[in-house]
């Protein structure tokens, strides 16, 4: 039996909620985040390397970039100001953040920032870096200050993001904290470099571990180092406080006064640390933002990342996952199994990189009857995890017509996520599945024995890439139609 959350988990899920509109300043390092999928089958020739055969491509922003996307997922509201070059990525940029408030200032003859990924299944060969790290200059100096001064008056939290790519050098920072300053706003500090200084009157900083070791210049082997080095930071670079990120020992709040307080991991399984530390600096903005306390703030940013390092890539937690995580479900529980598509592929890319094989399969499913328990058994039985793609109520109405169908949306989704041959359910609204399975492109599409294989929907482009059809066979004398017939004599 699941057991009830305690208050404290209640309190923290009602957090939450209040994140929602937070108006956060995210000023920094903004990147091109790409990554090129496909697969090994022979070595070169021309030299002793792997031939990747591309599959396809993702492309996300990433640094300042992706703080802002966390603290979209988040339900904040983000004023993202950056520069980007006058080339193909900084317009690829700028469209990728064109559903949210974004000042890109635009440096002709500055490259934008280009991380190229190649994947082969699980394994990344190589990472391409494309960059400038020279500090703006002169003209791009003060519009990224002005434009971000100006962002100043309609939010309540302010985030530097600090890669090292020449953004925030110069006057830059000071400008910023002095003005955040002046209205009472606080700043937290994503890190990088030796010298802690050029951070002066920021509220917090949030190294992690190696990090604060060089800047403290000392040892950090142990929390009592980790607290000392901290307190350096503080005292010789005047900064409100840092929370130190500890990998998977979780992640420690020093504050200028007071003690110190730990928190222990919340992450279920880690995968893959990229971009955790634009989480928690999003996660912690957005919550003090909303006015959250502090030390809540903390506890919210620590089981945000403890969501994203389970992900794949540059990725996001989502307000949904984050209330979960407060409740201490775990992802796997059908609550969590019902999820939207954007959540649902991140949760797939991680499926994949572990190596596990994709099935997708599709209907209303109004009255779960025998013949469908047959059928998912049947797909599970293909593949390591079974995705559902479920009809809408209206999309199931245009197909079965007036009076259907009987179960709502919700109701019938909950009962497909409480099987355990089902790992995910997603709802479509489209008359056909072809959108599904175009973006979700498993290795196995499931269909009913009935369908003849040029009937079933994608069947040609999952065997375009390599895919399986499985037909699966019926279950005599059970369908939906026919028990509401029987229901309604």
């Amino acid at each position: 039996m699941n057991q009830a959350p305690s208050a404290r988990a209640t309190r923290l899920a009602g957090l939450v909620e209040a994140l929602a509109g937070a108006s956060v300043l995210v000023v920094g390092d903004v990147m091109l985040d790409r990554y090129v999928y496909g697969y090994v089958e022979r070595i070169s020739p021309e030299a002793p390397i792997p031939v990747l055969r591309v599959a396809r491509e993702t492309t996300m922003p990433g640094g300042a970039g992706n703080v802002a996307r966390n603290l979209a997922a988040l339900g904040g509201r983000p004023h993202l100001v950056a520069a980007v070059g006058d080339d193909a990525a900084g317009r690829e940029l700028g469209s990728l953040v064109a559903d949210m408030t974004a000042d890109l200032v635009q440096v002709p003859g500055r490259p934008t920032t280009v991380k190229t990924r190649y994947i082969a299944e699980r394994q990344q060969l190589l990472r391409a870096d494309a960059e400038d790290g020279q500090a703006l200059t002169g003209a791009h100096q003060r519009a990224l200050i002005e434009a971000a001064t100006a962002a100043l008056e309609g939010v309540a939290a302010v985030v530097l993001s600090d890669y090292g790519k020449g953004v925030l050098g110069g006057p830059v920072l000071s400008a910023l904290i002095a003005a955040a300053g002046k209205r009472d706003t606080p700043v937290v500090v994503d890190p990088m470099g030796e010298d802690y200084g050029v951070y002066r009157g920021a509220d917090l900083l949030t190294p992690n571990r190696r990090e604060l070791q060089r800047a403290a210049g000392m040892e950090v082997s142990d929390v009592a180092g980790l607290i000392a080095a901290a307190r350096k930071v503080i005292a010789e670079c005047g900064v409100g406080g840092v929370l130190a990120t500890r990998g998977g020992e979780g992640m420690t709040l020093v504050p200028a006064t007071g003690e110190a307080t730990h928190l222990p991991t919340m992450a279920l399984e880690v995968f893959d640390v990229s971009g955790a530390g634009d989480t928690v600096v999003a996660a912690l903005a957005c919550a003090l933002a909303a006015g959250v306390p502090l030390l809540d703030a903390v506890e919210l940013a620590n089981l945000a990342a403890g969501i994203v390092v389970g992900k794949v890539g540059t990725a996001v937690a989502r307000a949904e996952e984050l209330k979960a995580a407060a409740l201490r479900r775990e992802r796997e529980t059908s609550e969590a199994k019902v999820m939207t598509l954007d959540a649902l592929l991140e949760r797939a890319e991680g499926w994949r990189r572990r190596g596990r094989r994709i099935a997708f399969t599709n209907g209303c499913f109004d009255l779960l009857h025998p013949g469908h328990v047959s059928l998912l058994e049947q797909a599970k039985a293909a593949c390591d995890r079974l995705i559902v793609g479920l009809n809408t109520d209206a999309s199931a109405r245009v197909l079965k017509g007036p009076g259907r169908p009987v179960q709502s949306e919700t109701a019938r989704a909950t009962v497909l996520a409480s099987l355990a041959s089902v790992d995910a359910v997603v709802l479509f609204a489209e008359p056909t599945p072809l959108t599904l399975i175009e973006a979700i492109r498993p290795e196995v599409l499931v269909k009913g024995a009935d369908y003849a294989l040029d009937q079933v929907v994608g069947a040609d482009i999952v065997q375009g890439y390599g895919g399986k059809i499985l037909l699966a066979r019926l279950e005599e004398g059970h369908s939906t139609t026919a028990t509401i017939a029987r229901i309604a004599d």
